[in-house]
């Protein structure tokens, strides 16, 4: 799976690419036909903790699958973006088999 990570408004550390690159792999064990997916890092300017946004669109055939989580770091939100990803998925597959 091809990973698109992109930051807003600071510079990205090559190991929190690293970070997501492994975290988004571990999806492939769950659906293996994901396409790609683009992570979107966003710094907030505010005064508040959790001011860390991730969004995470993954390009499945069928159509995407879009999280949005706000946290403290970023490591918590991918987890946080993860978790939600794979209950989806499954919520995707279930679906596609009672189809077939």
């Amino acid at each position: 799976m091809k990973v698109n990570v992109q930051s807003v408004n600071f510079n990205v550390d090559p190991k929190l690419i690293d970070f997501v690159q492994v975290r988004l792999d571990k999806l492939e064990h769950f659906y293996d036909k994901i396409i790609y997916a683009d992570v979107f890092l966003k710094l907030q300017n505010t005064s508040d903790k959790e001011n860390k946004i991730t969004e995470i669109l993954l390009s499945i055939p069928g159509g995407d699958l879009i999280v949005k989580k706000t946290c403290r770091k970023f490591e918590e939100g991918v987890d946080e973006c993860i978790g939600s990803l794979q209950r989806q998925i499954t919520k995707k597959k279930a679906k596609l088999k009672t189809q077939v």
